[in-house]
Parts: C-alpha cells; structure tokens; sequence
C-alpha cells in the first residue's frame, strides 16, 4: 500500500459562522467561500480536519487550494482514520453493490464507483469486461491515486486499470491531463462491451468518458422495445448505440446524424460487428441537418435526441437552454402523427423542471401536442444520495405525438 497522503491534525479548515449546516447534512463539499480560516500549510489532497465555527469537528475532507470546491469530505465522523484501509474499501463496497447488476447476465459493463456517491471523491471507475477505465478528477484522488489503482487490480477478474483522466474538470483542481495503464496489460484495441446481446466497441483510450456511454443503459432498453416498425432519427449519434439498437430490433429505417466523421466511422464499425444495416448515415451540424430535413418534409416515427453537454454551469444554462429550445424545436418538427420523441440533458446544471420547460416551450413553437409518457434517469450503478442530488445530471423525456 501507498503511505497515507500528507496530512496531520495541525491541517484543518475552519467555516464562516453557520456554514457548516449543510455537512450536518452530509453533503460532501466545502466551497471556498464557506471557509473562515485554514491553518497548518495542507498541500493539494492531503487530508484536513474540517471544523464549524465554534470548533466542533465535523469531519475529514481532501483539500483542494485551486479548486471553487476547496474541500470533499472523505468522512463525517471525526474519529475515522482517513488511510490506505478506508478508501481500498470504499473502493470494494462500492463494486461490490454492483454485483448483481453484472450477475443477472444482461451485461457484463457497469460504473463500479460513482466518486462522492460512493464515497471515493474524484474516482470515476467503469468495468467492460475485465478492464477498468478510471477517471480521477480530483486533487484527493490524485493524492490516493495507487491505493486506488491496487484496489481497482484487487477486485476479482480484473486483469487491467486503465486511467483516463484527461477530462476538462482536472484543470479546475490544478491538475494535468494523465492517461495510460496502471495495472495490468494495456486495454484491448478490440474491447468491447455486452449489453442484451449486443456489442460495442470501447474506445478506452479516445473515446467519450471511459469509452462507453455506460449512464445510457435504461434509455438503451427503451428504445429496444420501442423501435421495431419505426422510422427511426438518431440525433447526435456518436458511435451509433441508439441506431444499432433501433436496427437490431426490426426498425423500418435508420437515420443517424452526427457532425463527426471518425464516431460515424465508429458506428459503421459497431454495425458490421452486430451484423445490422446502419441505414442512412449524414454527417453534418445537427441544427443545420435538421433544418434541411425539415425543408424536405421529412417525417420520423421514433426520434432520439442526446446531445452532448451544453452547459457546464449554471452561468451557462441560459445559452445552452436556447440550444436545448431549439433542437428540440426542430426534432418536433420532424415527428410523424403520433410519433415518440425521446429527448435527453446530460447537463448537470440544468435540473428535470427546467429540461421540461425548455422542451415545452419548443413543442409550444412548433405547434405541436406533445404528453409526457414516461423519464428517464440515471441507471442503479449511478445512483445519487439523498443528501448530494448534484450527483443526478442525466435526465430524459419520452413524449408522444397526439396530433
């Protein structure tokens, strides 16, 4: 085991007055703006005493200097020992609550620890197989980063931890962009993930995420049974999930739409390997495609519309709600007579209300009838804690065409 990141009890941080209320709570994060005083001199991710104002210890959190979020709590019990033993099982519980999920047979690909959700700040893991791709995002992780690389290799089948941790948010911690194998041989070029008789590629070194849209998988089984008979519009596509799905299961056609050349190449590649015809493919600026899908009268049955995120933060949500408005306007705008339009946000920023709003405010432009007939959420293996609801961002419509 690695040693124990610095730390001592001279490392605390002590909260304005009344500002400690929400980690009675349990919610994990300090803000910077929450904190009276720091004192001793905790480097990034070392662990600090977090104190109310009036000296009480509320726990033991990774401290990040450069980050908005200065501290995560790793526990609310000030006694705890912060070491090698507790994050290895918090590591262990974590995928081990996922264990029925990989048992039932449907799959062998799922989130294994979901960071502040399960009590591992920063760790983003994904199992395809036997490979997991991790992400640490945060100074703690970092600082944890082989005690949570040998707890990851412990888990059993696991025959390699490959680290992807190249996403934007480590730039907010004051961290680079690291990404390569830590234990085990590196990632199979030809990895791939099951899922209900299905295959997909994994791209763990360039791909989206980890390589997989694992947060997907109730949406996947939606549109399975939803699909066959259909005219089928797979907006945003990426590497064509939702359109090889929607071919598998009996679609009268397939159209999917994505402005980038190398993940429709990786959809064609996920077509061949399941054996389906990938149907129409137009590589393009989706609102620019739509609009001239419109002008040509084209008409969809199933409509399926999962942009990538648009907003970032909430200084952000006015913009990406216009974005959101009009995409959602036009794909409307496509949909036959009693037609389905499932239509997601994967923006952390913007909660279901709002998503509902925004997208009734397109219907209302397009003129267009549309009822709620069911939600989509984040799968179990991403679950969001009664005390922490930032952990929900996936949100999802499905809508149905009255007129």
């Amino acid at each position: 085991m690695s040693e124990v990141p610095p730390s001592a009890r001279s490392a605390s941080i002590r909260l304005r007055p009344d500002r400690h209320r929400s980690l009675l709570r349990h919610h994990p994060w300090v803000f910077s703006g929450a904190i009276d005083r720091v004192d001793g001199d905790p480097q990034p991710g070392a662990n600090v005493l977090v104190t109310a104002h009036d000296g009480t210890e509320l726990g033991w959190a990774a401290y990040s200097p450069e980050s908005q979020i200065r501290a995560r709590m790793w526990t609310f019990e000030p006694g705890q020992q912060v070491g090698p033993q507790l994050v290895t099982d918090r590591v262990t519980a974590a995928a081990t609550r996922r264990d029925h999920l990989l048992a039932a047979g449907d799959t062998d690909s799922a989130r294994l620890v979901f960071s502040e959700a399960d009590g591992v700040p920063g760790l983003v893991a994904d199992r395809y197989g036997d490979t997991v791709v991790c992400q640490l995002t945060t100074a703690g992780a970092e600082a944890w980063r082989e005690v949570l690389a040998d707890a990851l290799a412990a888990l059993p089948g696991v025959r390699c931890v490959h680290e992807r941790s190249d996403a934007e948010v480590r730039s907010r911690e004051g961290l680079a962009p690291r990404v390569g194998t830590l234990r085990g041989d590196a990632p199979s070029p030809d990895l791939v993930a099951h899922e209900r008789g299905l295959r997909f590629f994994v791209d763990a070194e360039g791909g989206h995420k980890t390589g997989f849209y694992l947060d997907q998988r109730d949406a996947r089984a939606a549109i399975a049974g939803a699909a066959a008979g259909q005219r089928v519009l797979n907006i945003c596509s990426y590497t064509g999930a939702f359109s090889i799905i929607s071919a598998s299961a009996g679609a009268a056609s397939v159209t999917s739409i994505d402005s980038s050349g190398p993940a429709l190449e990786g959809a064609r590649r996920n077509a061949e390997l399941n054996d389906v015809d990938l149907g129409e493919v137009i590589e393009g600026d989706a609102f620019t495609v739509l609009r001239g899908l419109r002008d040509r009268a084209r008409q969809f049955d199933l409509v399926l519309l999962d942009p990538p995120k648009l907003a970032n933060n909430d200084r952000q949500l006015d913009k990406a709600s216009r974005a959101y408005k009009d995409l959602n306007l036009l794909a409307t705008k496509l949909l036959a007579p009693g037609g389905t339009l499932m239509t997601w946000s994967c923006s952390g920023a913007m909660g279901m209300d709002l998503f509902q709003k925004v997208v009734a405010g397109a219907a209302l432009d397009a003129r267009r009838a549309l009822h709620v007939v069911g939600r989509f959420h984040q799968p179990s293996d991403h679950p969001v804690p009664l005390a922490f609801p930032e952990a929900e961002y996936l949100k999802g419509l499905r809508l149905l065409a009255a007129d």
